[in-house]
């Protein structure tokens, strides 16, 4: 069954819907967006959630010692990298953060581009590292990092996908909403998907009728 991560949580109601609904992990944005949120706002909501839920902080961040202070002051379980591919940054991560918080990092597909060589060689990278098992694939339009609710190629991304899926778990993200997230699953088959936009009713807050559509659809698709 896909794993599904609610992402851009700001509020303890909407954080207990999304798990009552049946997400496997929620997202704290940690960086410069709509949806931004501090180590208090998130450590009000984490000691109300079941211990089975992931509670992942999205952070642009460079510096591990920073990084780690979220982590703890939050209370979360993993942490999702953005920014590109920092190897200095994973081991320094691995070492300050232990084995017990999970690692994400983030790549991206670049809309209007046909970005398979340049990925499938960044995922043979981290696959080889081994400080990362975990990678969310999001769209890039222009110069922002995430967020942008639109979707990049799944037909063109989908060889990608299956070669990396033999040594990592591959996360798509990147305009995802209830009416596609079935097609993304069959198309990628990927191990998880990530939401934001597609299940809100205005940043940060979301949408009770997308978020419960999305997750009933793509628990379902196969």
């Amino acid at each position: 069954m896909t794993w599904v991560k609610i992402c851009g949580n700001t509020s303890l109601e909407d954080a207990q819907l999304a798990v009552e609904l049946g997400a496997d992990a929620l997202g704290f944005v940690f960086a410069e967006s709509k949806r931004r949120v501090s180590s208090a706002q998130v450590a009000a909501i984490t000691p109300h959630l079941p211990k089975h839920v992931e509670c992942v902080g999205v952070v642009y961040s460079r510096d591990a010692a920073e990084i780690a202070a979220i982590v703890h002051e939050a209370g979360l379980t993993a942490v999702q990298l953005h920014g590109g591919v920092d190897l200095p940054l994973l081991h320094r991560l691995r070492e300050r953060l232990g084995d017990t918080i999970g690692i994400i990092q983030t790549l991206h597909w670049v809309v209007g581009t046909d970005s398979r060589e340049r990925l499938s060689a960044e995922l043979r990278e981290i696959g080889e590292l081994a400080k990362v098992n975990r990678v969310l694939v999001d769209s890039r339009v222009g110069n922002a990092g995430g967020g942008t609710g639109v979707s990049f190629d799944w037909k063109a991304a989908r060889s990608v996908f299956q070669d990396a899926a033999k040594t990592l778990q591959i996360i798509v993200a990147g305009g995802l909403r209830p009416e596609n997230v079935g097609e993304a699953i069959r198309e990628l088959d990927p191990w998880g998907v990530d939401v934001a936009s597609g299940v809100e009713a205005s940043p940060g807050r979301k949408d009770p009728a997308k978020l419960a559509a999305f997750l009933r659809i793509a628990k379902a698709a196969q």
